[in-house]
């Protein structure tokens, strides 16, 4: 059961961000074990060169298993090259593939800096919890991703 008053911030290379938001890409990777239950909200956040949060998507799954299984069962998902996706696993003993779903694209990215002119923010290294405070402050930096976050998420009513 999705938590409404709570999303997860993941940190992205923009290329990922791209084919996540083009659909093309439906499984994201972790090295670590995710525990976000079905239906969570996901706010992708393309680091540098971007360095902006450019949409968002929903959790449909995750599956944590060894980094051998996760490949095996979701490589054409990956959007990665076996080479990359070894390199990046690389002394992992557990691996979380995330099946994304329902991609928005921002029309208007909220950049770092504009987050950080709302408030204190810091992009993760992986990914974070985010409660409805935080999302407070990312829809003052963006009024246009505010909407759409309203839209989306109902329960972020303006602070």
């Amino acid at each position: 059961m999705n938590d409404p008053e709570r999303a997860m911030l993941l940190s992205v290379h923009p290329r990922f961000a791209t084919a996540i938001l083009a659909g093309s890409k439906t499984v994201e990777v972790r090295r670590q074990r995710v525990a976000a239950p079905p239906g969570t909200r996901v706010l992708l956040y393309a680091t540098a060169p971007t360095m902006a949060l450019v949409g968002m998507a929903r959790i449909a799954a995750v599956h944590v298993a060894s980094p051998k299984e996760v490949w095996s069962v979701h490589r054409s998902q990956t959007g990665i090259t076996r080479r990359e996706y070894d390199a990046y696993m690389n002394g992992a003993t557990q691996a979380s593939g995330l099946t994304l779903e329902e991609p928005v694209s921002f029309g208007e990215p909220v950049t770092l800096g504009a987050l950080r002119a709302a408030g204190t923010f810091h992009p993760p290294q992986s990914y974070r919890y985010m409660k409805v405070d935080d999302l407070r402050q990312v829809a003052v930096a963006g009024p246009v991703v505010g909407t759409t976050l309203r839209e989306v998420l109902g329960h972020l009513a303006p602070a």
